[in-house]
């Protein structure tokens, strides 16, 4: 699949016409394979099934939009005993640009257009809403309703690729967020401010702060701090290492405050956790 800004570029060069808008119900019976013959969006609103578009197959659910191309083997049906609902547009389009005062017209080849196969939305209502306006108007004649038409169709690519571009965005802020995880593991010994976590994720402050939090469930410094003590938990259990050795180990210099830390993120003192685990903390001496 093109990322969303190359396939609006695409779109940008293209002319359309609406041929059908429908909403198809297939009954548990319904089986279809053929080779089909026009540029079609589907979009699955009920139900459960199995389409195989050029060999690759896919399961058909709501939230999911697939995308026909003419000439592509198709084969679907519903799950053992499911049904299955979707709205369908059927479309033509042709490559016209305006470049340097003269118009550029050009028939494209079926595997021109740059959605195809399946497409999973992470935000269907808009889709689906704008699809049900189509089928709306598909019921309806004149010519302002044949522009609206246009209009409509247009706005519903643009939806598919503004979704598109929210899931890259969230999976590049998923990857940046991870990246200061990562970071986080292998520096918890060192002084780390939000602004240095921030630095790494390509982010402000507070908008990677308020992201960490979304992701993980914890602000970035408090991520810190358990990290800081999971692993004195283990120095605890493990180790014969002395309180002031422990504090050291997980980046704090002062063991009074290493302590109270401790405390208050394990609900219990240093010591009493060692000895819960039979390992009597050594006194400093």
């Amino acid at each position: 699949m093109l990322r969303a800004n190359e396939i609006l570029r695409q779109l940008n060069r293209m002319t359309f016409s609406v041929l059908l808008v429908g909403y198809q119900h297939c009954g548990p019976d319904w089986h279809r394979k053929r080779k089909h013959r026009y540029h079609s969006l589907w979009l699955i609103t009920k139900g459960a099934g199995e389409f195989t578009m050029n060999g690759n197959t896919y399961r058909a659910e709501p939230g999911k939009l697939f995308a026909l191309s003419p000439g592509m083997d198709f084969e679907g049906r519903p799950l053992e005993g499911q049904t299955l609902e979707y709205y369908f547009v059927r479309f033509r389009y042709a490559i016209a640009t305006d470049e340097n005062d003269h118009w550029h017209f050009e028939q494209p080849s079926p595997s021109q257009f740059p959605l195809e196969g399946m497409v999973m939305l992470q935000n269907p209502p808009a889709t689906i809403n704008l699809c049900e306006q189509l089928h709306h108007l598909w019921q309806r004649r004149g010519q302002s309703v044949t522009m609206r038409r246009k209009i409509l169709f247009q706005e519903l690519l643009l939806t598919i690729c503004q979704d598109l571009r929210a899931q890259e965005v969230a999976g590049n802020t998923t990857l940046a967020i991870e990246r200061t995880i990562d970071y986080m593991v292998t520096h918890y010994k060192q002084r780390l401010t939000l602004d240095t976590l921030a630095h790494i994720a390509g982010l402000s402050s507070s908008h990677y702060s308020r992201l960490f939090k979304k992701y993980t469930g914890y602000s970035p410094i408090d991520y810190v701090t358990h990290l800081r003590m999971d692993r004195a938990k283990e120095l605890l259990m493990l180790s014969d290492y002395k309180l002031r050795a422990v504090a050291r180990s997980v980046g704090y210099q002062d063991e009074f405050y290493f302590s109270r830390i401790f405390k208050k993120v394990v609900g219990m003192s240093p010591s009493q956790f060692a000895r819960k685990h039979n390992r009597p903390l050594e006194p400093e001496s």
